[in-house]
């Protein structure tokens, strides 16, 4: 297996330092030349798409690759949701994908799958190794594409993984240079922001330099700024730009775009509508602005934007005065004001926040403004099940960070084995379920599509309540400890405790 053994020398060469996995028989000989690579943590995840959601936040915290290591076809569908994610956050990662053995696929065994097809639409790059000898070159090939631009894809043959032939040695991969022109950009940019202008912000990691870089443009033309509606980190918190999020919902979008002539995209794609709803406009501007690219999307914006403040003549970034958060001062039931404004009031300094808490978490974005200094991360494609284990893979990356998962519960339940890696890891994070027994977002959306009355069948397929589930057993099952809180006062004295505790806990939020 000595090809399998180089290959995982040069990813460890190249800084990889994380493998997610969910390994069968045809990865036998990639686990067991992680032996040999002892600078690559192994960690178990009990499904795939734990696998592949733990390496997307283990990217956009570290800004590193992961590999994820799946079992043929269906193993990398099981993870393919949180691949989705990874590829709309542009995340460094690579995918070892086993494949049978090369004189073994016309038998057509009972695994056989395409697994390129399935891997296609969630990979920027995807090749099958087809000789030992290429092996470390395709795997600097795959390393270089996730570092440059996003999920690569190595699908491997087993016969591959296990062969003692010497791979060809590959040098470690330098990155392309950045193909952005933004410099050319920068006079024409700086002549249309005005009242009417308005800048899009995006990119894997919005840094607080550029955001107040944002704010100083913003100033200073009176252009509108907003960071696109999920974005996949934002550095926030008391002392930096206070930037707004382009809602999700289309009605509000199109309402705060409303008479932009020009839209500019730093980091951004153009904004869209999630769905197509009757009578709804689909693309969120007004038809007839024009759009203009400063940088292109996924790519970092913070110099773009610095060069852009100067040529506008922006004033130096005078942060503004934060509104604190404080603990609503009352023993009433929990809502999702009370909720927001507790999360935030509390929140440690350089915490991690992996945001996947839908309708309950309306408030908790904006309430955090003036919190300690943070990163966000948010649901960026769209795919449910992706908090618990984003901040599984935050947690492995930033080990002297707590990380909150801000959790619904019917989207907890697609993966909640992270859990279990959680336990398993002794990592530091305070998941706290909302729970309201329902689908809720599923109710708006039905609303949104005009239809007006809950019909028996939504009735069906909505409630999460029959029988209710007990988050805190489930989480005690896995290792975790976990307490049930309902008031504004009880969720502040466990999310405390849960910070001044090393390792996972769990509260469960009953909200009315």
């Amino acid at each position: 297996m000595r090809t399998a053994e180089r290959l995982l020398e040069y990813a460890a060469r190249d800084g990889v330092r994380a493998c997610f996995a969910n390994p069968g028989t045809s990865e036998m000989h990639l686990v067991a030349a992680l032996d040999a690579t002892p600078e690559v943590r192994p960690v178990l995840c009990l499904f795939e798409g734990v696998a592949t959601g733990a390496a997307d936040g283990y990217g956009r915290m570290s800004l590193q690759p992961a590999i994820t290591l799946l079992h043929l076809g269906p193993g990398l569908a099981n993870g393919l949701a949180n691949l989705h994610n990874a590829y709309r956050a542009r995340t460094p990662i690579v995918s070892l994908i086993g494949e049978h053995a090369r004189y073994h696929r016309d038998n057509n065994p009972p695994l056989a799958t395409d697994i390129a097809a399935l891997a296609h639409p969630v990979s920027v790059w995807l090749k099958t190794v087809e000789t030992p000898e290429s092996l470390v070159a395709d795997g600097a090939e795959a390393l270089r594409a996730a570092r440059q631009s996003g999920p690569a894809a190595l699908i491997l043959p087993a016969d591959i993984a296990w062969s003692d032939v010497e791979p060809t040695p590959a040098p470690i991969a330098k990155l392309q240079a950045d193909d952005d022109n933004w410099p050319d950009q920068i006079d024409a940019v700086a002549k249309v922001l005005c009242v009417g202008a308005t800048l899009m912000l995006g990119g894997r990691v919005l840094t607080a330099k550029a955001c107040a870089a944002a704010q100083r443009i913003a100033d200073k033309t009176g252009a509108k700024v907003f960071v696109e509606t999920f974005p996949a980190r934002i550095e926030r918190g008391a002392g930096g730009g206070s930037l707004t999020r382009l809602p999700y919902l289309t009605e509000m979008a199109v309402g705060l775009l409303a008479g932009t002539r020009t839209i500019v995209l730093a980091g951004a794609s153009y904004p869209v509508a999630f769905f197509a709803l009757p009578e709804r406009p689909t693309r969120l501007a007004p038809p007839d602005a024009k759009t203009l690219q400063l940088v292109r999307p996924g790519a970092n914006p913070e110099a773009a934007l610095e060069a852009l403040a100067e040529a506008v003549g922006a004033s130096a970034f005078a942060p503004p005065t934060p509104t604190l958060a404080t603990i609503p001062n009352s023993d009433a039931r929990l809502d999702p004001f009370g909720l927001a404004q507790t999360i935030a009031a509390t929140l440690p300094a350089r915490a991690i926040v992996s945001d996947e808490s839908n309708t309950l978490g309306l408030y908790a974005y904006e309430s955090a403004a003036g919190a300690a200094p943070h990163d966000w991360m948010t649901l960026t494609g769209g795919a449910i099940g992706q908090g618990l284990p984003l901040a599984t893979g935050a947690a492995i990356a930033c080990g002297d960070r707590r990380v909150i998962a801000l959790e619904a519960d019917g989207s907890a339940l697609y993966t909640i084995q992270s859990l279990w890696t959680q336990a398993r890891e002794g990592v530091s994070i305070t998941n706290v379920i909302l729970n309201n027994g329902a689908y809720a977002i599923l109710k708006l959306e039905m609303m949104r599509a005009g239809i007006s009355a809950e019909t028996r069948a939504a009735s069906e397929l909505f409630d999460l309540q029959r029988p209710s589930m007990d988050f805190c057993q489930i989480a005690r099952g896995f290792g975790v400890p976990a307490q049930r809180v309902s008031t504004v006062h009880e969720l502040a004295a466990a999310l405390r405790h849960s910070y001044a505790t090393p390792g996972p806990s769990l509260i469960e939020a009953m909200l009315a």
